[in-house]
């Protein structure tokens, strides 16, 4: 939550520690310049990162507001009567844009909202999104074509931010930024609440202090009342990173708490084996019971709009309709429907999700800024300005602790000498089980601690020693 290594500390506690109490070295005082140098350096080392993923967070939070303006031409009709069929809008869409294969189609969900008609494999786009053609459902006017990306329906300016926050638009390698932010997160703002809650209460005042001291307990103060949302930050950004997220992934399986999915697959193929796609898409292929059809039956089971209508893979597969929409309160119900007969062949309920899917979904849609609607995106941006506000503030104290003519100096080494080792061990091997979990948090810490020892001895060697007193 720092990068100030005296975040609860003035000047005078990194240059002389106080005396201990008797019985301090079993307690709060012998961690706490322990905690200080961790907090100092994961603050140091980390916070560039955190300053570009709090930065670009702050931007995807209003992202969705700003998608809805700009585009506003293609989202957007004047609400008419009724609508037509969804059959009809597809062969619209296609007649307008015949490249590509239909993937997905997103009927109106609301008065004057359009049809999204997504089609895959066209040129020119990437292999990893659609093209989302706009149909006004009233009158089958094409309103216009935007590259869409994900679940949520992201268009070219929320994919580029949503791109630039999560991999730096450098691909699975930029992704590593994420991630270590993500996991050194958590550790800097525990390190800070614990050092924050330690002080003496008098010296958390913010009212009559100047300085250095006043910039300490305003950088205190934000991040007490920021820490609950920063360790939410960090939990849901780790569960859909490269490495973490992994990890996460295996632990729900281990026990049993994936996300169930629709079974699209068919009993036998032979009995429509014609019928290899989307009756109503507009392409070239064997007639079925049609994307209307198909639709009347989804509504038959309770799937109420958005809704998402994805035509059969192949002979051997179905139709799938799936509810679509994140906010409160979610609606993520999907079924498969047999092409030929028009019969529902499965069934899967949000609601019978295990619990840690919930969660997770939940989560992750809290994380993006989608679960609460604008109400969420307001609170995202606050959480991500207060840690740019965080970070700024730590880089302050560092540099007023030099005395304003260079950065202060971090806290002594040796602190871990002064832990008690009936709490040093198990906190050591606590740190390791987590580091291999969360890699990208355990094998940067191994390297500090590597380069820290490695510096310790050879100022040693040279007779400036560093190392505070172990008694």
């Amino acid at each position: 939550m720092s990068v100030e290594p005296a975040v609860l500390a003035s000047h005078d506690d990194q240059q002389s520690p106080r005396p201990e109490p008797p019985g301090g070295r079993g307690g709060w005082a012998s961690l706490r310049p322990l905690v200080l140098r961790l907090h100092f350096y994961a603050g140091v080392l980390i916070a560039p990162f955190l300053l570009v993923a709090a930065a670009t967070g702050l931007l995807y939070a209003g992202s969705y507001q700003a998608e809805k303006i700009m585009y506003a031409d293609e989202l957007r009709v004047p609400a008419g009567g009724a609508e037509l069929p969804v059959s009809r809008q597809v062969a619209a869409a296609r007649e307008a844009h015949p490249e590509g294969t239909v993937s997905a189609v997103r009927p109106s969900p609301e008065d004057g909202a359009t049809t999204r008609v997504l089609l895959s494999g066209v040129p020119g786009v990437n292999p990893d999104h659609t093209l989302a053609v706009f149909v006004d459902p009233y009158t089958g006017e094409v309103t216009g074509a935007l590259e869409q990306y994900g679940s949520t329906g992201a268009l070219p300016l929320r994919t580029w931010i949503d791109e630039l926050h999560r991999d730096l638009h450098l691909g699975e390698t930029g992704r590593l930024y994420s991630e270590l932010a993500a996991s050194w997160l958590w550790v800097t703002a525990g390190g800070g609440l614990v050092l924050w809650f330690g002080r003496r209460r008098a010296r958390r005042k913010v009212r009559g202090a100047t300085g250095r001291r006043r910039t300490l307990s305003l950088h205190g103060t934000v991040g007490v009342w920021a820490a609950g949302g920063l360790f939410f930050l960090s939990a849901t950004g780790l569960t859909w990173s490269a490495y973490a997220g992994q990890s996460v992934s295996d632990l729900r399986e281990a026990v049993g708490q994936t996300t169930p999915a629709v079974s699209a697959g068919l009993a036998s193929g032979g009995e429509h084996a014609e019928h290899t796609g989307a009756g109503g898409s507009g392409d070239a292929r064997g007639a079925d019971v049609g994307l209307d059809a198909v639709l009347e039956q989804a509504r038959s089971q309770r799937l109420s709009d958005p809704v998402e209508i994805v035509p059969p893979a192949d002979a051997s597969s179905a139709y799938v309709v799936r509810q679509i929409q994140r906010s409160w309160p979610e609606k993520q119900d999907a079924v498969a429907v047999d092409p030929a007969t028009g019969e529902v062949t499965d069934v899967v309920r949000f609601a019978d999700h295990p619990p840690l899917a919930k969660l997770t979904r939940w989560g992750i849609d809290a994380h993006t800024g989608v679960l609460f609607g604008l109400v969420n995106q307001i609170v995202l941006a606050a959480l991500t300005a207060g840690l740019i506000a965080l970070i700024l503030l730590g880089y302050r104290m560092w540099w007023q602790r030099g005395r304003g003519s260079s950065f202060g100096r971090p806290m002594p080494r040796g602190s871990w000498q002064k832990v008690p080792p009936h709490v040093l061990v198990p906190s050591m091997a606590a740190v390791a089980v987590l580091g291999y979990f969360v890699p990208l948090l355990g094998i940067p810490l191994a390297a500090f601690v590597a380069v820290d020892v490695l510096l310790g001895e050879i100022a040693h060697r040279r007779g400036k020693r560093t190392y505070t007193p172990a008694g």
